[in-house]
């Protein structure tokens, strides 16, 4: 063909393009304004248009027919598309779908066939993407029109009522042709608003896009047509896993290289080092022209510090007509990528293993929970797959590892998500004890959803909307609903609204309830309530000795020195599994562990050694500075024992024996108050008892003043005598409660905490038990 030919020919191209385009759209004017009237009317029932052979028949769809789940039909039969009243959709045409919000929503309609769980018939569409889609706002494309759709190989089926006409999809020129640019547009027409643009492809989660096309030429509708343009997708746009194989590959050829040039570099370095010193003429600005010698090329790095530090810029006044031009912030590196090993970090073993063993650690597995966390797994995997609502119970009590096994599973579906092999959904976590109001639940669940903030009640409406109309876009949401028992209202409105959003029809949405103890539905949940959590419950065990060895032991991996021997593992993990089971109570012993025995190593190391200080008698400890049982049973102790009952231990033996003595005295009685001077004859009567040692005559003297002991008598007198300032110490700690607040014979007294814990801390005083308390 002649070269001037091919001007008039695409001329005439893209004029019968505009031609064809306006047909269309007159057509669909013409057509779609009197039946998609039919589609609001709710009487007109949907029927498939199916094909037998070639020849399509129309078959009315009776709902009371039993539901199916097979794709095809009956007989040898097809469904190529869906029909009410006067409306008609097949397969291959595009579609506008209903929005509950101002989204305009477009798609090609693959696929019809009937739900069998919920009797409902339903469309898969391939959907295109908007520009608010594509959230990675660094790689979105600048050259964006406002009537631009990017087809995408986003599929997902929704119900046929939510289909609200036909889509016009039209090439840029096309486009152009009907609604020019420079002229003035009705964009009120109803046509306006279902036509739109389409000239690239989009994987609108990696912000990926296929190379420009022409509509009218790539797409020629029907089931040919989305197969030819899926392919076309598909060549353009490859899967991840191929993305990365290729850049490793790249990354491996270009270390190949540097490695080769490495090698050539130091060659010739050996080379040069065995003849002369090369010397070069350069032109370096100076008139003389000076001979320098010429500077040897360094292996090529890939990280390298600038040499030159850059100038801030000034601060200057603006000015009118002038343009300037804004710097993009800095960008810094994110945490979780700054940290590194705990080896790395401490240079000591016992902060390293303080570290590793802290509760707010995160390891990188989790020992012994292999068979709830594939349970947890394959429940999210299978509801989020089929894009269905479900709720999950998960108890157990506390420490068994409920919240941590919940973020791993969730942080393996994002890895699945992010290798194409799972759909997208939205993860939001929910704490009870972080909310001051179990209403915020409202809000946080509609900032995850639709990223706005909004009042409790307003958000109670806006969800109860979004839940209960079907949505063609929605993706699956996750909510962690952790410390279920702070979330328990009056009412239990928030509890009720929660489990009753998952069973509805298109919600997609999926609560994990985590509780700490198994029966709080049936317990503190109405039966209307307790009913919608359904048969899917979880229970976490408590860990056994073995299983707790064997968290401490993975978390102590790599620490130097072997500072905590294995029988004081062994002897920690027995006594919490004896009593909970709890692994952070684990941990916390023997991070307490390792800092007493850091401590025992300073405290010896810094004690200086001399006679006074160390007699020949004492013996040299060992295992200085390594846990021992010994070092876990002070750790445990430590543990177990209240601030208040250290407190009682401590005081003095008047005290002790003025508690003893109204201890003593509420028991006999049977009432809660006394007299002070009742108290202080019972304490005589209980010194009288005392057999260990000669220390208790002095309590009480009587008709014996101060002046009238002896010197020896007195240096063992002054804290045991005058039982009225041990009354008023008490009164000021709260330990007991004086009538008249000073120490007198006719007031009352009584005891201000449990009598629990003064018999725990009396318990082996070898002061009060020789009182016969």
């Amino acid at each position: 063909m002649p070269p001037q030919s091919k001007t008039p020919t695409s001329k005439n191209k893209q004029e019968a393009k505009a031609l064809l385009a306006r047909k269309l759209l007159a057509g669909s004017t013409q057509h779609d304004e009197d039946a998609e009237k039919d589609l609001d009317d709710e009487g007109i029932p949907w029927q498939w248009i199916e094909a037998d052979n070639g020849n399509t028949t129309d078959i009315a769809v009776n709902h009371a027919t039993p539901s199916r789940k097979s794709k095809v039909r009956s007989g040898v039969k097809r469904i190529i598309g869906a029909r009410k009243g006067r409306f008609e959709c097949k397969i291959g045409d595009c579609l506008v779908l209903k929005s509950d919000r101002n989204d305009i929503w477009a798609g090609i309609a693959c696929e019809f066939r009937e739900d069998g769980d919920e009797d409902d018939l339903c469309v898969s569409i391939m959907w295109f993407q908007a520009e608010s889609d594509i959230k990675n706002g660094v790689k979105k494309r600048k050259d964006y029109l406002p009537s631009e759709r990017y087809a995408s190989l986003h599929l997902n089926f929704t119900p046929l009522e939510s289909i609200g006409g036909k889509a016009i999809i039209l090439s840029e020129k096309a486009y152009n042709a009907i609604f020019p640019p420079g002229q003035k547009t009705n964009k009120k027409s109803k046509n306006y608003n279902k036509t739109f643009i389409c000239r690239r492809g989009v994987e609108a989660r990696t912000s990926r896009y296929t190379n420009p096309f022409d509509w009218e030429e790539m797409y020629k509708g029907g089931e040919a047509g989305v197969e030819q343009l899926s392919k076309f997708i598909k060549q353009e746009i490859p899967p991840l896993s191929k993305v990365a194989s290729t850049k490793a590959k790249a990354q491996s050829n270009k270390r190949q290289l540097e490695e080769i040039h490495n090698e050539v570099v130091s060659t010739e370095e050996e080379d040069d080092e065995l003849g002369e010193l090369d010397v070069i003429e350069e032109d370096d600005g100076s008139e003389d022209g000076r001979k320098k010698p010429k500077k040897r090329k360094r292996a090529i790095s890939t990280a390298s510090t600038p040499r030159k530090k850059r100038t801030p810029s000034k601060v200057i006044t603006p000015r009118r007509n002038q343009k300037y031009t804004v710097k993009k912030p800095l960008e810094f590196t994110p945490l979780g990528t700054r940290m590194l090993a705990a080896d790395h970090v401490f240079s000591s073993p016992f902060q390293n293993a303080r570290s590793k063993l802290h509760v707010s650690a995160v390891p990188t597995a989790l020992p012994c929970r292999e068979d709830e966390f594939a349970t947890v797994y394959s429940h999210l995997e299978a509801a989020i797959s089929d894009g269905s609502g479900a709720c999950i119970y998960i108890s157990g009590t506390p420490g068994t590892g409920k919240t941590a096994t919940v973020r791993e599973v969730i942080a393996q579906l994002n890895a699945s998500v992010q290798a194409e092999e799972l759909e997208e959904f939205i993860f939001v976590e929910i704490n009870g004890m972080k909310v001051t109001d179990p209403h915020q639940s409202y809000s946080l669940l509609w900032e995850a959803l639709r990223d706005e903030r909004v009042s409790p009640f307003q958000a109670l409406g806006l969800l109860e909307r979004e839940f209960s109309q079907p949505s063609p876009r929605r993706v699956p949401c996750v909510v962690l609903m952790d410390e279920l028992d702070q979330l328990v209202t009056k009412n239990q409105s928030v509890m009720y609204n929660f489990f009753n959003w998952p069973g509805l029809r298109h919600s997609k949405l999926i609560v994990l309830a985590v509780a700490n103890t198994m029966d709080l539905p049936e317990r503190t949940l109405s039966n209307k309530i307790s009913s919608r959590l359904g048969l899917t419950r979880i229970t976490f065990p408590g860990y056994t000795h073995e299983q707790l060895m064997k968290i401490i032991q993975s978390r102590l991996e790599g620490v130097p020195g072997n500072i905590v021997e294995s029988d004081a593992i062994a002897f920690a993990s027995r006594k919490v599994a004896a009593v909970s089971g709890d692994a952070r109570r684990a941990l916390d012993i023997c991070r307490r562990a390792v800092e007493l025995a850091e401590a025992d190593m300073y405290d010896s190391a810094s004690a200086p050694n001399t006679p006074s200080k160390t007699p020949k008698s004492a013996k040299p400890v060992k295992n200085l500075g390594v846990v021992t049982i010994t070092t876990i049973r002070r750790a445990i102790l430590e543990a177990t024992t209240s601030p208040l009952q250290q407190y009682l231990r401590s005081l003095p033996l008047a005290s002790k024996v003025l508690l003893a003595a109204l201890l003593t005295k509420i028991r006999r009685s049977g009432i809660s108050e006394s007299v002070l001077g009742e108290v202080l004859d019972e304490a005589k009567r209980m010194s009288k008892m005392y057999t260990g040692g000669n220390a208790i005559e002095y309590l009480f003297q009587d008709g014996k003043s101060s002046s009238q002991l002896s010197a020896n008598q007195m240096l063992k007198t002054p804290r045991i005598l005058a039982m009225g300032s041990s009354a008023i110490g008490l009164m000021e700690a709260g330990i007991i409660g004086l009538e008249t607040r000073r120490a007198d014979r006719t007031g009352k007294i009584r005891l201000s905490i449990g009598e629990e814990d003064v018999k725990l801390a009396f318990k082996g005083d070898p002061e009060v038990k020789g009182l016969g308390f």
